[in-house]
């Protein structure tokens, strides 16, 4: 596959808003597209190539050599992306006409050419090429397609192609490296599943469904047990013979920006927890964790200033002994009886609380305000940890929602000293499109609560993320999740959503959060439904006779 056939997907991807059509075309390109240029496309799009030595710096210098500085900064300031800004701003040259590379001859050129070779190879792969080919290749060199495609949905639309369960890929993905030519045989079967042997890989986490009012008065006490809903983030510990991995819950190895929990994990075994700050036993706010994300060099300072530990929930593995198809109380007990035996540093075990009756948990629930307990868990005795979220096993009661979870859907530039930052954010939350499936519907508009630095960070993000311009408004691609506090929330005839919410500001960015888990319109509703009944009591009972 040439990178002008690349090229051709990715625009396709870009003006392809539906998943299912999405996956459509991620399968008809993995049916139809050889080997090793597929494989190469796809580490690309879930962001698995890394060149050492081609950076977004290089492509800068190369192209500023070539254009006026202050056209290439105008230019990439209306145009927002880097990389688009270069494909349409390059001079092409007359009497070229060369071949287009394909993607492995430019994944094979980029790891063996020098680095002081790389702009002139480079500058010749886009004399070559038309804008769109040009696009794809800095992309493709410089990183982040932003083409609406996740690991996950690149993952899924295997299964889907393959006839094979997402979650077996899942346990393979980190044992095989681009272009996976030993997976595409498997899934195609002309050859064995890839065997991962003691590598350190990746097994999908368990999840749990939001309760609601209905299934908590049909709990049976009994067969469930408590532990608190940690505000942290959920990582999954992978260490063994073939070197230790710490996973986000989607599978992105975070393990870099935490190395004295890499320090800690000389053990054998797979674990699921909650990664949080905390200082002499005492869990810090989620605000201190964030100090600590997406960072890819962790100074002496930060680790003295932002000491993290692993709060331990689950075991899947102990040792090669997998133990996922246990009940939970038995796992349980085997967690218990690994942390007495091993005693890892930085790590110690979610307590389970003692309750006899949901009324005992509600009230338990409801005085959940402190920093970093988002509410409860409760989890079916006799559950096996299966991937995904299986409805019944495992329930996240949070406490009564003055917050939402929402998705960043548009931006505006702001007003004075920020009137060069994108400050204003709309943000949408998910409801049935009415077709099968769900679309984002904007619920309200926030232009306070962040810091200098989480500002200039979300600019930098939606300029790399702009999907289309409506004047002054920018639309970006439905892929962050911001946590938004608010002091009310009402219905409105004259919102979209039926709700207005009472100063919206933005408490934090929740990059570790795929969109697709932001919270549900029902949800809030629920909660608005709730507070007009509450007044209307409160008021008849004003008015009522003495």
């Amino acid at each position: 596959m040439s990178v002008p056939a690349f090229a051709a997907l990715l625009e396709r991807l870009v003006f392809t808003p539906g998943r299912n059509a999405k996956l459509a075309l991620l399968q008809d390109w993995f049916a139809t597209q050889p080997d090793p240029d597929r494989g190469v496309g796809l580490a690309a799009l879930t962001e698995e190539l890394v060149f050492t030595a081609a950076k977004p710096a290089l492509v800068r210098d190369m192209v500023a050599a070539r254009t006026d500085p202050v056209l290439l900064a105008l230019s990439h300031d209306y145009v927002g992306d880097f990389a688009e800004t270069v494909a349409l701003i390059w001079p092409e040259r007359e009497g070229v006409n060369a071949e287009p590379p394909s993607l492995a001859e430019v994944v094979e050129a980029l790891e063996l050419t020098p680095k002081a070779e790389l702009p002139a190879l480079i500058a010749a792969w886009l004399d070559t090429l038309d804008a769109g080919g040009r696009l794809a290749l800095i992309k493709l060199v410089t990183g982040g397609l932003r083409v609406g495609v996740s690991a996950r949905l690149a993952k899924t639309a295997l299964a889907a192609w393959s006839g094979t369960a997402v979650e077996e890929i899942e346990e393979v993905w980190h044992g095989v490296a681009p272009p996976y030519l030993p997976l595409f045989r498997w899934l195609e079967g002309r050859g064995e599943r890839p065997d991962p042997r003691d590598a350190p890989v990746f097994r999908p986490l368990m999840l749990a469904h939001p309760l609601e009012d209905a299934e908590v008065a049909a709990l049976d006490p009994a067969r469930y047990r408590a532990e608190w809903k940690w505000d942290g983030i959920r990582v999954q510990l992978t260490s063994g013979p073939g070197g230790a991995r710490i996973w986000s819950r989607g599978g992105e190895d975070v393990s870099g920006a935490f190395p004295e929990i890499v320090e800690a994990m000389r053990f054998h075994a797979v674990l699921d927890g909650e990664l949080l700050v905390i200082r002499e036993g005492a869990v810090a706010p989620f605000a201190d964790l964030q100090q600590r994300l997406n960072r890819k060099l962790v100074s002496a300072k930060m680790l003295r200033d932002f000491p993290v530990g692993v709060r331990l929930y689950d075991i899947l593995f102990d040792g090669a002994e997998d133990l996922r198809a246990l009940p939970f109380d038995a796992r349980r007990a085997r967690l218990e009886a690994w942390i007495g035996r091993e005693a890892p540093a930085r790590m110690d075990l979610s307590p389970q609380i003692a309750f006899a009756s949901v009324a005992q948990l509600s009230a338990i629930r409801d005085g959940a305000r402190a920093a970093s307990i988002e509410g409860l868990m409760l989890k079916r005795a006799d559950s096996p940890y299966v991937p995904g979220r299986v409805k019944g096993l495992w329930w996240k009661w949070k406490r009564d929602p003055l917050s939402i979870d929402a998705v960043l859907m548009y931006a505006q530039r702001g007003h004075g000293k920020r009137s060069s930052f994108y400050s204003d954010y709309t943000f949408g939350l998910w409801r049935p499109d009415g077709q099968g499936g769900e679309e984002l519907v904007p619920v309200g508009k926030a232009y306070s609560g962040y810091t200098d630095e989480e500002l200039a960070w979300l600019d930098r993000w939606i300029r790399n993320h702009t999907t289309a311009r409506f004047g002054p408004v920018r639309e970006v691609e439905k892929a962050l999740v911001l946590e938004v506090i608010f002091d009310a929330a009402r219905r409105s005839t004259r919102h979209k959503s039926g709700v207005a919410l009472r100063f919206p500001r933005i408490a934090r960015i929740r990059r570790d959060k795929p969109a697709g888990e932001a919270d549900r319109l029902e949800g809030l509703m629920a909660y608005v439904s709730g507070v007009a009944e509450e007044e209307g009591a409160r008021s008849a009972s004003a008015s009522s006779p003495s």
